[in-house]
């Protein structure tokens, strides 16, 4: 056991539409986002993240603000977004992690090696490393793990779906058995799936009471959860990582979810917290003109990460391909960036990868609808005066639908802005404040839901990722609805099965980057997903909060930052106070 001393946390002292969002620019920029004219967002340099200073300092307390709750802390039940995310990986260690190349490489395991055909994996673990109850971390634990994750009611079924089981090969081998290839399965075992927990724990508590108290073998062992206030980890002083420069550096961190954009950040400025994350423009821009102050370290990042609306194709209207290509062509996405304080700052998204990913395709994103009112009132009317309507209403009926989003200011003016653009083409939209969790559970839904899992929503506000590999990511979101519970959209196609079938069964780069552009065309025709704009994550930190997006993994490669999970994720073990 290493000695640990202890320091106290720093603290320091025109028509309808343009009127409707005229207002809600003239908020947004009178709260320092998104202009282009000396300051703000707009000076923003993502991804010139500070470095380090100094070596890793043992010991201190931080407090670290996230953008929202989480139901729990045990794969396959929580459900956790980006904030989540955050205290998962404190907790937990992934079997692979992703290097800032792309790559993916071994982390808890020892090594990670596929059969010929990509339809076995076999996977050694570390010798000795123990959960946070003392209990082994062995080959027997996995494959109990795994029986959880794959059982109807998990929120990894869909994941995990070609997955048929595990076998134990000795103690400390285990060789995962898919039902098809999957090329890119050590990206799943980067995430939840591949997080150990302990069935130590499971077993004495219960999955629900394990998911209150989790049990894993990273950085940190779980202290307290008082739900919607704090939750606080403390170091693993017998962690496995330490002797590879893994951390854990601090004593303690106290991860609080404060959803407010505009509290969030009023506390980082109080000194009540150490560091905070958002993952709006408008609240980046701010934060940019207290770090040119002094005040402030921001570390940002953009990628594949945007955000997005999710439409349920399963819930009429939304099950009509007119009605969606309606929605999409009445919105103008530029004004929505506008809203949100992105201008300058984050480009218009069309697809599930960003300008710089080698999966980024030209011809998806002039395929994805423009903004044309006159197209969508032609498209919404055609549906309107259809006898064979979905809705079952009567020809010439308004088209009604709800749209939700989470209670945050930033998130209500985007709606009212959404709304404002779809009532004007003749749609009647009313809006649903849903705090982040429900919103969560409701578009995955229930097993009660016909079919399971097809979500208890209509429209919902949402953020879409397309980090990881592009099988997994697509797999995921457009897989058979049946199987796949994170398939938010319920859609799916006969292009994207066969094109998803390519993804799995080679390697090769561009009959792989093929495969995503019909794949995206498909989904520009279809629109399950309407996109707004690529999505910033930053966390901002006490200028003595150190190495937040420069963490390594075992083997001394460079992880991939703040781009971790979703974005706006970093890995809070190897973070230091400076002296």
């Amino acid at each position: 056991m290493r000695y640990r001393t202890t320091r106290l946390r720093r603290t320091r002292a025109a028509t309808r539409v343009g009127a409707v969002l005229a207002a809600l620019v003239l908020t947004t920029s009178a709260c320092g986002g998104g202009s282009d004219d000396g300051g703000g967002a707009a000076d923003v340099e993502v991804g010139q993240n500070p470095e380090p200073q100094g070596s890793p300092q043992e010991g201190g307390s931080i407090t670290v603000a996230l953008e929202g709750e989480t139901n729990g802390w045990l794969p396959g039940v929580s459900r956790a977004a980006s904030a989540g995310f955050n205290v998962l990986y404190a907790l937990y260690d992934p079997l692979v992690m992703q290097t800032g190349e792309g790559n993916y490489e071994p982390y808890l395991a020892e090594s990670v090696e596929p059969n010929e055909d990509f339809t076995a994996w076999t996977v050694t673990l570390r010798d000795g490393v123990t959960f946070h109850d003392g209990s082994d971390l062995t080959a027997d634990v996995i494959a109990r793990n795994v029986a959880l994750l794959k059982q109807p009611t998990s929120t990894l079924t869909g994941t995990l779906a070609e997955l048929s089981g595990v076998d134990v090969i000795d103690p400390l081998t285990v060789r995962y058995n898919l039902t098809r290839p999957n090329a890119a399965f050590p990206a799943i075992l980067s995430s939840t799936p591949g997080m150990p927990f302990s069935m130590q724990n499971v077993d004495e508590l219960g999955q629900d009471g394990a998911n209150a108290n989790p049990v894993g073998t990273g950085p940190f062992v779980f202290d307290s959860w008082s739900r919607d206030d704090r939750l606080t980890v403390v170091a693993n002083e017998s962690y496995w990582g330490s002797d590879l420069d893994l951390g854990p550096y601090l004593d303690e961190i106290v991860f609080r979810p404060i959803p407010d954009e505009d509290t969030r950040l009023l506390t980082m400025q109080a000194g009540d917290i150490d560091a905070f994350q958002t993952l709006r423009g408008s609240t980046v821009g701010r934060a940019q003109d207290i770090a040119e102050d002094g005040e402030l370290a921001m570390h940002t990042f953009v990628g594949n990460n945007a955000g997005t609306s999710i439409l349920n194709v399963l819930v009429p209207p939304l099950d009509d391909v007119r009605v969606r290509q309606a929605l999409a062509h009445a919105a103008n996405q530029e004004q929505l960036i506008e809203v949100l304080g992105g201008t300058g700052l984050t480009p218009r998204q069309t697809q599930f990868f960003s300008e710089d990913s080698p999966f980024y395709s030209d011809n998806v994103a002039e395929a994805y609808p423009t903004y044309d009112p006159d197209r969508a009132t032609e498209l919404l009317q055609d549906y309107i005066d259809d006898p064979q309507r979905s809705d079952g209403k009567p020809v010439g009926s308004p088209v009604s639908l709800t749209y939700a989003c989470q209670p945050d200011p930033s998130l209500s003016e985007l709606a009212q802005a959404y709304q404002a653009f779809w009532n004007t083409v003749g749609f009647e939209v009313e809006l649903e404040a849903v705090e982040q969790a429900a919103h969560i559970s409701n578009a995955i839904g229930t097993p009660a839901s016909v079919p399971p899992f097809a979500g208890d929503y209509v429209a919902n506000c949402w953020r879409s990722s397309g980090g990881g590999d592009p099988y997994n990511v697509l797999k995921t979101e457009f897989g058979p609805v049946e199987q796949q519970p994170q398939n938010f959209t319920n859609y799916t196609s006969d292009v994207i099965t066969e094109q998803l079938r390519v993804l799995a069964t080679t390697t090769d780069l561009e009959a792989r980057q093929e495969a995503v552009e019909k794949i995206g065309l498909d989904l520009a025709e279809n629109v399950p997903i309407l996109w707004t704009a690529s999505t910033v994550s930053l966390f901002g930190v006490d200028p003595a909060v150190q190495n937040v997006s420069t963490w390594q993994l075992p083997g001394g490669s460079q992880g991939v930052g703040l781009g971790l999970n979703q974005g706006g994720v970093t890995m809070w073990g190897q973070v230091w106070l400076a002296e």
